[in-house]
């Protein structure tokens, strides 16, 4: 079982940036393809990125490319989303998954039905 905890939410105004954290319990970490979901009220969750296990690989959803930076540290078992130029739009409970096998860290797997493990979720609030 791997156990996934979010951090690094809160409120900042438009054009700000934070820095998620997704810390991972267990040891196979590092042979996990990592993605980031968002939920904004009264939305379905929604894809926003995902990372190889080697963190080769990387895709976006469109919304946020050129904005967000998806990053991992296997030595720390830990994946990061960088989010810069927010906007109000991007107010959303923000979720990391985890995929155990290869299949994600190949194709980059965009839907939640995909996904293995995820943690709590962190609140992002961007006011304009």
């Amino acid at each position: 079982q791997v156990q996934l905890v979010e951090s690094g939410g809160g409120l900042v105004q438009a054009g700000g940036s934070l820095r998620l954290s997704c810390a991972a319990s267990g040891r196979s970490f590092s042979t996990y393809a990592m993605g980031w979901f968002r939920q904004a009220p009264g939305k379905e969750r929604e894809f926003v990125a995902v990372i190889s296990w080697s963190g080769g690989r990387t895709d976006y959803a469109d919304s946020v490319k050129g904005r967000f930076t998806i990053s991992r540290d296997n030595a720390k078992s830990t994946v990061y989303l960088r989010m810069n130029s927010l906007k109000p739009e991007d107010t959303a409970v923000y979720y990391c998954a985890a995929n155990r096998g290869p299949h994600c860290s190949v194709y980059g797997c965009t839907e939640e039905y995909e996904y293995d493990y995820w943690g709590q979720g962190t609140q992002v609030t961007v006011s304009s």
